[in-house]
Protein backbone atom coordinates (compact mmCIF):
# COMPACT_ATOMS: atom_id res chain seq x y z
CA UNK A 1 0.00 0.00 0.00
CA UNK A 2 1.44 3.53 -1.28
CA UNK A 3 0.96 6.62 0.07
CA UNK A 4 2.59 10.26 -0.23
CA UNK A 5 2.89 13.44 1.60
CA UNK A 6 4.47 16.73 1.51
CA UNK A 7 6.16 18.85 3.94
CA UNK A 8 9.35 21.02 5.10
CA UNK A 9 12.26 18.72 5.71
CA UNK A 10 13.04 19.76 9.17
CA UNK A 11 15.80 16.97 10.27
CA UNK A 12 18.14 14.48 8.11
CA UNK A 13 19.70 11.91 10.39
CA UNK A 14 22.82 10.29 9.76
CA UNK A 15 23.38 6.69 8.10
CA UNK A 16 23.45 4.02 11.17
CA UNK A 17 24.72 0.77 10.16
CA UNK A 18 22.66 -2.16 12.23
CA UNK A 19 24.97 -4.74 10.92
CA UNK A 20 27.41 -5.07 8.59
CA UNK A 21 25.29 -5.54 5.47
CA UNK A 22 22.37 -3.29 6.76
CA UNK A 23 21.82 0.48 7.31
CA UNK A 24 18.90 2.91 7.74
CA UNK A 25 18.21 6.66 7.90
CA UNK A 26 15.72 8.94 9.63
CA UNK A 27 14.58 11.72 8.23
CA UNK A 28 11.82 14.04 9.59
CA UNK A 29 9.02 16.32 7.71
CA UNK A 30 6.83 19.05 9.24
CA UNK A 31 3.47 19.16 8.04
CA UNK A 32 0.27 21.57 8.75
CA UNK A 33 -2.67 20.05 10.25
CA UNK A 34 -5.30 22.48 11.93
CA UNK A 35 -3.54 24.52 14.28
CA UNK A 36 -0.28 22.95 15.06
CA UNK A 37 2.33 21.23 13.22
CA UNK A 38 2.85 17.51 12.72
CA UNK A 39 6.17 16.23 13.13
CA UNK A 40 6.34 12.70 10.57
CA UNK A 41 9.96 10.75 10.78
CA UNK A 42 10.21 8.48 7.89
CA UNK A 43 13.27 5.81 7.60
CA UNK A 44 15.07 4.43 4.91
CA UNK A 45 17.28 1.64 4.24
CA UNK A 46 20.01 0.11 2.21
CA UNK A 47 20.46 1.72 -1.01
CA UNK A 48 17.36 4.20 -0.64
CA UNK A 49 20.00 6.01 2.53
CA UNK A 50 20.70 9.23 0.18
CA UNK A 51 17.13 9.72 -1.30
CA UNK A 52 17.14 12.73 0.72
CA UNK A 53 20.89 13.88 -0.04
CA UNK A 54 20.04 16.42 -2.42
CA UNK A 55 17.76 18.06 -0.46
CA UNK A 56 18.45 20.77 2.64
CA UNK A 57 16.91 21.34 5.91
CA UNK A 58 13.70 23.78 5.01
CA UNK A 59 13.10 22.51 1.46
CA UNK A 60 9.57 21.26 0.21
CA UNK A 61 9.42 17.99 -0.42
CA UNK A 62 6.90 14.94 -1.41
CA UNK A 63 7.60 12.16 0.17
CA UNK A 64 6.48 8.46 -1.55
CA UNK A 65 6.23 5.90 1.81
CA UNK A 66 4.50 2.49 2.48
CA UNK A 67 3.08 1.60 5.81
CA UNK A 68 5.36 -1.48 7.54
CA UNK A 69 4.05 -2.87 10.62
CA UNK A 70 5.88 -6.37 12.32
CA UNK A 71 5.43 -7.85 16.42
CA UNK A 72 8.35 -8.34 18.35
CA UNK A 73 7.99 -10.49 21.45
CA UNK A 74 4.33 -9.52 22.02
CA UNK A 75 5.50 -5.71 20.97
CA UNK A 76 3.86 -3.91 17.61
CA UNK A 77 5.95 -1.50 15.37
CA UNK A 78 5.27 0.33 12.73
CA UNK A 79 7.51 2.42 10.13
CA UNK A 80 6.96 4.63 7.34
CA UNK A 81 9.13 3.18 4.78
CA UNK A 82 10.28 6.08 2.62
CA UNK A 83 10.96 4.53 -1.22
CA UNK A 84 11.27 8.27 -3.25
CA UNK A 85 11.39 11.46 -1.98
CA UNK A 86 10.73 14.91 -4.69
CA UNK A 87 11.06 18.08 -4.80
CA UNK A 88 7.01 19.25 -4.29
CA UNK A 89 6.37 20.52 -7.82
CA UNK A 90 2.75 22.28 -6.05
CA UNK A 91 5.62 24.49 -3.98
CA UNK A 92 2.73 24.77 -1.54
CA UNK A 93 4.12 25.29 2.08
CA UNK A 94 1.18 27.15 3.85
CA UNK A 95 -1.06 24.26 3.96
CA UNK A 96 0.36 21.13 3.03
CA UNK A 97 -2.03 18.26 2.18
CA UNK A 98 -2.70 14.90 4.55
CA UNK A 99 -1.60 11.72 3.50
CA UNK A 100 -3.20 9.94 0.47
CA UNK A 101 -3.62 6.73 -0.70
CA UNK A 102 -2.12 6.54 -4.30
CA UNK A 103 -3.25 2.82 -5.25
CA UNK A 104 -5.41 1.19 -2.71
CA UNK A 105 -9.00 1.86 -1.97
CA UNK A 106 -10.44 3.18 1.67
CA UNK A 107 -11.54 1.12 4.35
CA UNK A 108 -14.98 2.56 3.37
CA UNK A 109 -15.17 2.62 -0.10
CA UNK A 110 -13.59 -0.83 -0.02
CA UNK A 111 -16.98 -2.38 2.00
CA UNK A 112 -14.68 -3.05 5.16
CA UNK A 113 -17.86 -0.66 7.05
CA UNK A 114 -20.99 -1.72 7.07
CA UNK A 115 -23.59 0.84 5.79
CA UNK A 116 -20.28 2.95 4.49
CA UNK A 117 -20.45 4.96 1.71
CA UNK A 118 -17.48 6.61 -0.32
CA UNK A 119 -17.93 10.07 1.06
CA UNK A 120 -16.54 11.24 4.80
CA UNK A 121 -19.14 12.28 6.97
CA UNK A 122 -18.43 15.61 8.06
CA UNK A 123 -21.90 17.00 9.18
CA UNK A 124 -20.83 16.38 12.93
CA UNK A 125 -17.56 17.82 12.72
CA UNK A 126 -16.40 20.59 13.94
CA UNK A 127 -15.26 23.38 11.33
CA UNK A 128 -13.70 26.68 11.36
CA UNK A 129 -14.23 28.88 14.19
CA UNK A 130 -16.78 26.72 15.79
CA UNK A 131 -13.65 24.08 16.80
CA UNK A 132 -11.17 25.29 19.66
CA UNK A 133 -9.00 23.07 21.02
CA UNK A 134 -6.20 24.30 23.24
CA UNK A 135 -4.26 20.83 23.30
CA UNK A 136 -1.11 20.53 21.17
CA UNK A 137 -1.37 17.30 20.28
Amino acid sequence: MSFEISGKLVRKFDIESKTSSFQTREFVIEIQSGNYPEFVKFQTTQERCNIVDNYNEGDTIKVHFDLRGREWQGKYFTNLNAWRVEADSEGSSAAAPAAKKSSAKSPAAAGNFPNASDEPATADAPTGNDYNDDLPF
